[in-house]
């Protein structure tokens, strides 16, 4: 019987992820069909109640990828959270365990690969370790950029968010990672942005653009006075349609590296691909080819 994986969102129709997951599973010989659901919050429980049944009359579920605004949610909704999802309480990925029994009892294991995603985004794009940090947005995707900053070594991050009242992801994360943030108003980001080494936006699309236009007029500040590099760090910016984003744009005008959030989307569809197919060691890098091939994107060279 053919496997069955999907992602799960509201909205949903923008999403690459059947794209990546199709040209895997495709290459693996897997037969595991990969579609996009949407699902809204609100309807979050029920659907998971039919999939639970589903999975329980073995109906081949293998898993689900998990977006926007559904990430904190599903906490509520597998039997186990696994790794680094337990510290943040925000799950990208779900595997659906049935163990050693075809017959046994359904399980719904949470992960989230999003910090593997920025971490390897990163890394790919040359950066060293202990970067100064910057993280726009305080959200579940920022929480996994405060877990992978600190598995990149950072020593603290400063996280700019539009409501300081409403960063409880982000101050929750970091206090179970025990990790240093502080929390400022984003008005005041382009400042700091322009010195970090490191800044990962998770704002949904064009809510940077205005960060971009201060930005512009801090680096031209900065040029002029003499005091500092014009030139910025890296950017991984996560809102990859439409693109370039304007921030992006800004940034690769300047000189700085820009990493799309299609890197990052790829590095944790690939973790997803292995918990999914059950492969035992990594993804091959022929496989992630075939993956950058189908969206478009540049084939990994290591």
């Amino acid at each position: 019987m053919r496997q069955r994986a999907a992602v799960l969102g509201h909205p949903i129709g923008h999403s690459k992820s059947p794209a990546l997951h199709q040209a895997a599973y495709a290459s693996l010989t897997a037969e595991i069909g990969y579609t996009a659901i949407d699902v809204t919050a609100a309807a979050l429980p029920d659907f998971m109640a039919r999939v639970r049944h589903e999975v329980e009359a073995g109906e081949g579920w293998r898993g689900l990828s998990v977006t926007m605004p559904l990430k904190s949610a599903m906490v509520g909704e597998v039997d186990e959270v696994r790794g680094v999802a337990l510290a943040l309480g925000v799950i990208n990925t779900v595997v659906c365990d049935r163990g050693s029994r075809s017959d046994g009892p359904a399980r719904l294991i949470g992960y989230n690969t999003d910090v593997t995603g920025i971490v390897n985004a990163l890394l790919y794009a040359g950066v060293a370790p202990g970067p100064a940090s910057v993280v726009l947005g305080g959200g579940g995707t920022a929480a996994a950029a405060i877990a992978a900053l600190q598995e990149l070594g950072a020593p603290s991050a400063a996280v700019y968010v539009r409501d300081v009242t409403r960063a409880a992801e982000a101050r929750a994360a970091a206090a179970m990672l025990r990790f240093p943030i502080d929390v400022y108003p984003i008005a005041g980001a382009a400042a700091a942005m322009a010195a970090a080494d490191v800044v990962v936006s998770t704002l949904p699309p064009r809510a940077a653009d205005p960060q971009a236009a201060a930005l512009i007029q801090e680096l031209a500040g900065r040029s002029e006075a003499g005091t500092a590099p014009a030139v910025p760090g890296v950017l991984l910016d996560v809102a990859y349609d439409p693109w370039p984003s304007r921030i992006a744009a800004v940034w690769q005008n300047a000189g700085g590296t820009v990493v799309p959030g299609l890197e990052m989307l790829i590095y944790q569809a690939v973790e997803q691909v292995r918990h999914f197919t059950g492969l035992d060691g990594a993804v091959p890098a022929e496989v992630i080819d075939v993956m950058c091939d189908a969206v478009g994107a540049p084939r990994r060279v290591f």
